[in-house]
């Protein structure tokens, strides 16, 4: 199962003048820990690890629901078991002043998985699932096509060498200073 981290609705205090997100404690961070390992585990379970009782358990994840920090709980899906190939990422230019458009179309394209905004050359990045290389050719032929996109640079990955489910080991130092 895969979590995922949101950090939108935190909460901020002031703290010197400036303002600081709330920091998280150990145990916090123990049970983000547990879920990212496994989204499925029970609250017993990892009361047990942490030495809380379920029932404090489950309060501290629906609050850590209710600061966007947790923003959901779904399964990690093998790809390649399902007959993609490994993802094709591609990094768009398109017109300033098109750019919301260009963001409109590809969020209705299904072979689109993730698009984010970004800041340098290109100004989106996309991650693409496709069954094939040729239908990859295809899609990104046709990506090139749409109204605003100035050009187009595509990354495809031969081999996947890292994916951690885990949070940097110094934002829990960080937070516990």
């Amino acid at each position: 199962m895969l979590l995922c981290l949101n950090n939108r609705r935190n909460r901020f205090s002031w703290v010197g003048g400036l303002l600081a997100m709330e920091a998280l404690d150990k145990i916090d961070h123990k049970i983000l820990s547990l879920l990212l390992d496994d989204g499925r585990a029970s609250f017993s379970a990892i009361a047990q690890e942490v030495k809380l009782t379920d029932v404090a358990i489950k309060k501290r994840v629906e609050r850590l629901k209710r600061r966007g920090i947790i923003n959901s709980v779904s399964a990690d899906l093998n790809l390649k078991a399902l007959g993609y190939e490994n993802p094709v990422f591609v990094q768009i230019r398109s017109e300033l002043s098109k750019n919301r458009d260009v963001i409109k179309k590809l969020r209705e394209l299904d072979y689109v998985l993730e698009l984010y905004q970004v800041l340098g050359e290109y100004n989106i990045f996309a991650k693409l699932v496709v069954p094939d290389l040729d239908s990859a050719e295809k899609f990104v032929d046709r990506l090139g096509t749409l109204d605003g996109v100035l050009d187009i640079k595509t990354l495809v990955v031969i081999s996947e060498v890292k994916k951690s489910k885990a949070l940097p080991s110094f934002s829990l130092q960080k937070t516990l200073e």
